[in-house]
């Protein structure tokens, strides 16, 4: 947890630094607690990335290839070449500041350069010096900069404090995504080895065991059957799901924290009871126990890597279409890059269909794949389910939109449908905090890590004031969401802007609520705790 309190905290200096902002220079020394530790030399090697050593970002000499400047040169024209959108971002951008006050990392630090215009132009710059008519003739005079280890270091810094959230170019009249930007930039480091250790390593662990965390298939069977005798405790029914089953109906994929980590294991918990009282023909993967995917945070190639996994997987069992389970960078990966980066990977699969309800979910006719929500609100829009929201009742809850499902593929409304169904008190945060406009967590795209504690809880402050905002007025005590990222960031966020909140997924909330067949009479939700919320007396 951050030294320093949140009234501390929220001291944000808006007046404009001394220095100008072509001035490179970072002391990492002085900003402990808003960088996170580079990617470790064995990790990198693993994965055969550019130059793995061991280092530090507070050593002078990073250890850089002697070439490195032809290298980044080169990796810049080649990416402009190949894909259109960065050239154009790298172009139109007229520096108009709408995107300006619209990062968490902005509004929690009061940096310039953490704008997502001024961000992208520590980028732009380099670009207008290097590839343009202008900057080659006037150089700074028309914007350029000249690259060098300063400005390499700056990257460094500042393009791992941003988290991808899109949140930027949902107001950008130019309709640049930001992100983007972030990901060229991270792909140009990485050619000289530079990245983070909370990425570079579970990439490495995923290309080794098929998830995130090392997790071998053994031990992924072990984890899903202690989850299931914890959930015959509390259930009172003995629930057997298959494991790497040839020739079942669906696969279903889901992010290594729903197995292993707190509160994430109840939302697994959740997922299994619902296709257990639907009888649902489903299998998991031993060898695709992974479906997030922190290539999104890497490289292009990466991606491509990480999700060849789940769609080889199923096609091996010979599944007919996909189930994917609550995790955002997935789901970003799924919805608009699978397709093509894979191309077209999944025509041996069929379109989905229900084989509940018969709803055919045209829009996965590309990807085979359907997200957990889409299915469970199908289901109970169709009235397949019996749910008591009363086993809720010790809850007011409100809704975390996950960046990626939400602004990146519009999964909005198929959450709150199933939480207003299987949930009695439910409340909204404000307005211009949720849907499109929803603030991040502050710990994505691999900077969840706890030596990057201050910045998160710096750029989680705009979260946690709308958080804060319905605990005082609603008395909302859980905040729900559909992102293993979000269940595992925004407990710390908060404990620290708005204590008192729990975070949870939404299938563990339709875990508590269903009423499945032959279960014995239940007495406390899938936490153990009891479902009946106990009255205050007073003595008279």
């Amino acid at each position: 947890m951050a030294e320093k309190t949140p009234q501390e905290l929220i001291q944000i200096d808006l007046k404009p630094p001394k220095k100008d902002w072509f001035d490179p220079t970072i002391d990492f020394k002085a900003r402990r607690g808003s960088w996170s530790y580079p990617g470790a030399g064995k990790n990198l090697k693993y994965m055969g990335f550019a130059n793995p050593r061991e280092w530090s970002p507070m050593d002078d000499d990073w250890q850089l290839p002697d070439d490195w400047q032809r290298i980044i040169f080169e990796g810049m024209r080649e990416r402009l070449q190949k894909y259109r959108s960065f050239q154009v971002f790298m172009d139109i951008c007229v520096r108009c500041g709408a995107c300006a006050d619209k990062c968490h990392f902005f509004i929690g630090s009061g940096d310039p350069k953490n704008m997502p215009v001024l961000r992208s132009e520590l980028l732009r710059s380099v670009y207008r010096n290097d590839f343009t008519m202008f900057g080659k003739v006037l150089g700074s005079i028309a914007g350029g900069r000249k690259m060098s280890v300063e400005i390499l270091k700056e990257w460094y810094y500042y393009f791992f404090q941003c988290t991808e959230c899109r949140r930027c170019s949902v107001y950008c009249p130019y309709g640049i995504d930001t992100a983007d930007i972030t990901m060229m930039a991270r792909e140009l480091m990485m050619l000289v080895g530079l990245n983070i250790n909370w990425i570079v390593e579970p990439v490495a662990n995923c290309h080794r065991t098929g998830n995130h965390l090392g997790i071998q298939p053994h031990t992924f069977k072990d984890n899903i059957e202690f989850l299931c005798e914890e959930l015959e405790e509390t259930v009172g029914l003995t629930i057997e799901p298959s494991i790497n089953r040839k020739g079942a109906e669906i696969l279903f994929v889901l992010p290594s924290a729903d197995y292993f980590a707190d509160p994430g294991i109840f939302t697994f918990m959740g997922y299994l009871m619902l296709f257990e009282q639907i009888g649902l023909d489903y299998t998991f993967s031993a060898y695709a126990s992974e479906a997030g995917n922190f290539g999104l945070f890497t490289s292009h190639e990466t991606i491509k890597r990480l999700n060849f996994k789940v769609f080889h997987e199923a096609k091996r069992l010979g599944v007919k279409w996909i189930i994917g389970g609550e995790c955002g960078h997935m789901w970003r990966v799924l919805h608009q890059y699978m397709d093509t980066m894979n191309g077209p990977a999944a025509d041996f699969l069929e379109v989905p269909k229900s084989p509940i309800t018969g709803t055919v979910f045209e829009n996965a006719r590309a990807t085979r794949t359907v997200h957990i929500t889409e299915f469970t609100s199908d289901l109970i829009k169709h009235g397949k389910l019996k749910l008591d929201p009363s086993r809720n009742d010790k809850y007011r809850v409100t809704f975390h939109d996950s960046c990626n499902p939400s602004r990146a593929m519009g999964l909005l409304e198929e959450p709150r449908y199933v939480l207003k169904n299987v949930v009695n008190n439910f409340y909204e945060m404000p307005e211009n905090t949720i849907r499109e406009h929803t603030f991040c967590c502050a710990g994505g795209a691999g900077l969840g890590n706890d030596e990057n504690m201050e910045m998160r809880l710096r750029g989680g402050l705009p979260r946690g004031n709308a958080l804060k905002h319905v605990r005082d007025a609603h008395d909302v005590n859980l905040l729900s969401c559909i992102c293993a990222i979000d269940r595992a960031t925004l407990p710390p966020l908060a404990e620290y802007w708005a204590p008192g909140v729990e975070v949870s997924g939404v299938h563990e909330l339709v875990g508590n609520a269903l009423v499945m067949e032959g279960e014995p009479e239940r007495t406390t939700n899938l936490r153990g705790e009891p479902l009946k919320v106990e009255e205050e007396t007073t003595d008279v």
